[in-house]
């Protein structure tokens, strides 16, 4: 099942921990907040991804898995 990364904006403080964690998956804007490419957590990602997700202090980064009927329609 494929899983997109995604960060509260109201719970981020922007600490900048998250992209010192998963540099691969997370850059900052000007002011320490984190910017989320919008395509699926590659699987060779995932342990830093779940990693930065349990060390925010903020618990603002989360997984949420795709529908899979978002694909359904392509072929």
């Amino acid at each position: 099942m494929a899983m997109k990364l995604r960060v509260d904006p109201v719970a981020c403080d922007g600490y900048g921990h998250c992209a010192e964690l998963a540099p691969e998956v997370i850059s900052l804007d000007e002011w320490g907040y984190p910017i989320i490419d919008d395509a699926p957590v590659r699987s060779r990602d995932l342990a830093v991804v779940e990693m930065a997700i349990r060390q925010c202090p903020r618990r603002a980064l989360f997984l949420e898995r795709l529908d899979d009927a978002v694909g359904a329609g392509r072929r």
